[in-house]
């Protein structure tokens, strides 16, 4: 095996609708958070004593992460308002990824896999389970099952007639790049032709916001200086990635636009020492 070829991606990240504009936010070195008023934390919920207690107000957030086509996708204009806005948001890039790859979904012969994780669904925890009115008019199973995170891959499969194995994978912060190496693993062992991996976090209210503690993860001045002596902390941001792989000698003979190859992959743990 001489590797997996990376044919196609997608993505929206703070400040970039897709991977040519995060790439140039990189490179010029551009800082895409938003810092929220105190008028829009209380309008989100948060009581006002509670917003003065060293509560971090930047975050990055993705434009449009409110929008979703979908009649593209089959759903009833119901069935979008109660949809988990990650799933939304990873069902139109995992499409975007084909499209970067030049590949029809409907006319890819072999198996196309999907291997994906989300982050905590806050839309279901404040915006459907705190509405009684919405849950008495639609339903909590069908709630649920719009909402679960396992459903996450193979929503994506039938919703694109993907015929090969779809695992919805979570392993918290890494789950985006176990996915790659899932999806690595089942192409190597001819599970699948082709394999869609990547991973998506939204938050809703998107304002949402956090206190920093002595001590803690959160940075106190609301700045990420990664790799820097001035660094007291980190951030959350949202953001969504795709990319789609194939064997790279299948992406040689098909003449995909080869991105990347992927020489090696592991999964592991640290335990607790």
């Amino acid at each position: 095996m001489e590797g997996i070829a990376v044919v196609g991606m997608a993505g929206r990240f703070p400040g970039a609708d897709d991977c040519t504009a995060f790439w140039r936010n990189l490179v010029e070195g551009h800082e895409s958070l938003r810092v929220y008023s105190l008028e829009e934390i209380f309008a989100a919920g948060i009581k006002p004593e509670e917003a003065l207690q060293k509560r971090v107000r930047a975050r990055g957030v993705i434009s449009g992460a409110e929008d979703f086509d979908a009649a593209f996708f089959g759903y009833s204009p119901k069935e979008a308002e109660i949809l988990d806005p990650q799933q939304r948001v990873f069902l139109e890039v995992a499409w975007e990824a084909l499209e970067n790859a030049g590949i029809d979904p409907d006319r890819q012969p072999g198996s196309t896999g999907v291997f994906a994780g989300s982050g905590i669904n806050s839309y279901y925890l404040y915006n459907i389970m705190t509405r009684p009115d919405v849950l008495g008019r639609f339903g909590v199973f069908p709630a649920i099952l719009l909402n679960e995170k396992d459903f996450l891959a193979t929503r994506l499969s039938y919703k694109l007639n993907l015929r090969g194995p779809a695992v919805t994978v979570q392993t918290a912060c890494s789950t985006s790049l176990v996915a790659i190496a899932q999806a690595c693993q089942s192409l190597m062992s001819f599970d699948c032709d082709l394999a869609l991996a990547g991973g998506v976090a939204l938050v809703f209210p998107q304002c949402h916001s956090r206190i920093h503690e002595e001590g803690g993860m959160i940075s106190a001045d609301g700045h990420c200086r990664p790799f820097d002596a001035d660094a007291n902390g980190t951030l959350f941001s949202d953001g969504v990635g795709v990319v789609v792989l194939r064997r790279l000698e299948d992406a040689i003979e098909a003449r995909d636009n080869i991105l990347a190859v992927i020489k090696g992959f592991a999964t592991n743990n640290d335990g607790a020492d």
